[in-house]
């Protein structure tokens, strides 16, 4: 498990169980130019429906192709249309407080001016941004920092019982800035 010095911590975690899974997944990378990595790809089958019909390229925004992959092997229901990063907004249950393993959405803005949106999951925040695991975070899986004020929803897992670690953790100002997930 290739976790940074600064987020080690989270081996000892023990779950929750979508945050061990998306643990596993770090650094999958997508491959450059017109090749594909076939693990990502791969996901793709795994969420089946239409998602396998639809995602053929890992050029295609994959933030939400990875939070599928990552609550199928949990578990846990697929929103529908999962590759668009902002119907993951209607995932389990809102949440006003983000806490460890919640899924967040945020808003962005693509290279060409539109709205777009990016998913991943709470790993803790700053005073400034929230530290993020997901997919298609520079190209890869991976945790880094996003501003808070880009923020769309926080979402939490139903949980018949929720994991006693599940909670707000607060993080030093530290790590990598995300500047790319398309």
């Amino acid at each position: 498990m290739p976790l940074k010095k600064e987020y080690q911590w989270l081996a000892a975690e023990g779950g929750p169980k979508m945050l061990n899974e998306a643990i596993n997944l770090i650094d999958v990378i997508e491959t450059p130019g017109t090749a594909n990595n076939p693990v990502i790809i791969a996901w793709a089958k795994e969420v089946g429906a239409d998602v396998a019909a639809v995602y053929k390229s890992d050029e295609i925004p994959w933030c939400g192709l990875f939070m599928a992959v990552v609550v199928k092997r949990s578990g846990r229901q697929v929103v529908k249309d999962p590759l668009w990063a902002l119907n993951w907004g209607t995932f389990g249950t809102h949440a006003e407080t983000p806490m460890l393993g919640d899924v967040l959405c945020f808003v962005r803005t693509t290279p060409d001016g539109k709205k777009a949106g990016h998913v991943a999951i709470y790993v803790g925040e700053d005073a400034k941004c929230y530290h993020i695991l997901g997919g298609n975070q520079s190209d890869k899986v991976c945790i880094v920092r996003k501003d808070k004020s880009q923020l769309y929803v926080a979402r939490r897992p139903n949980y018949i019982n929720q994991p006693k670690n599940v909670r707000q953790i607060i993080l030093p100002e530290s790590g990598e800035l995300s500047t790319k997930e398309f």
